[in-house]
């Protein structure tokens, strides 16, 4: 297998001695090619201090984190930035769309940014845009969108570079359960049909339970891993709720 995702022994404290708080505690994992994970865990649980630190809006304070074979932790200045721009897709909870751009010009900024050409920016968003089903909101600007189609939007201009790593911050948090339900059938298809690596923070059930395997974080460490195999959706959702019940956490923190 090839192994997008490497993290070796990662720890990450915060404050200093009079008063330190050790947020991730020795975590290790690995994320192969086309996997589709979801990280679980309570608020303070360490899940997007990991997140930060992988996405290298943080850094570890001791540790390794590998992409495609290369130690991103030693990263600075220019290599960092082509890094995040090559690499990395993001995908946030709040969307971070330009108001002032459209959703074709918000897709195509990321290509513009690597010097894409104008003709192979143009196959991109087409091919892209018919696979998530947003041909008829090219056109429009972020404020004429709906919470689904933003979020759909946003997720095209995260896969559009082909990165190795698609990076997702509880991207249903601020959906309704119709459009949740819409994006994260966009996401198999990311995983599916475009191969796409995704890494997923949420806190809710029913969005993990569309993960192929789900990492519980507690207190900064691994606390549990399931794998859905061949469960059917609803089979994965109830194992989830179960490992979610014997962390401690209630439904109303699942679901």
């Amino acid at each position: 297998m090839d192994t997008i995702l490497k993290v070796d022994q990662i720890e990450k404290y915060y404050g200093n001695n009079s008063s330190l708080t050790k947020a991730i505690d020795n975590i290790s994992f690995e994320v192969e090619k086309q996997e589709f994970i979801a990280i679980m865990g309570a608020s303070g649980s360490g899940k997007t201090t990991l997140l930060n630190v992988i996405s290298t809006i943080d850094k570890v304070t001791s540790g390794k984190i590998y992409v495609g074979g290369n130690d991103i932790t030693k990263l600075k200045g220019n290599n960092l930035n082509k890094f995040r721009r090559e690499e990395l897709g993001f995908i946030f909870q709040d969307f971070n769309l330009l108001d002032t751009l459209t959703a074709y010009e918000n897709i195509a900024l990321a290509l513009a940014i690597q010097n894409i050409k104008t003709n192979e920016i143009e196959k991109r968003i087409k091919k892209i845009a018919t696979d998530l089903n947003i041909n008829d909101t090219l056109d429009k600007y972020p404020y004429q969108l709906s919470g689904g189609q933003k979020q759909r939007v946003a997720s095209a201009r995260a896969i559009i570079t082909n990165p190795k790593l698609i990076l997702a911050d509880e991207p249903t948090g601020a959906l309704d359960s119709k459009s949740s339900k819409m994006l994260l059938e966009s996401f198999l298809q990311l995983n599916q049909k475009m191969e796409a690596t995704i890494l997923m923070v949420t806190h809710d059930a029913f969005t993990a339970s569309y993960a192929k395997r789900v990492i519980f974080i507690k207190d900064g460490k691994i606390f549990k891993e399931i794998y859905k195999g061949n469960d059917t959706r609803k089979e994965f959702f109830d194992k989830i709720i179960d490992v979610v019940t014997l962390i401690g956490g209630s439904l109303n923190d699942a679901l």
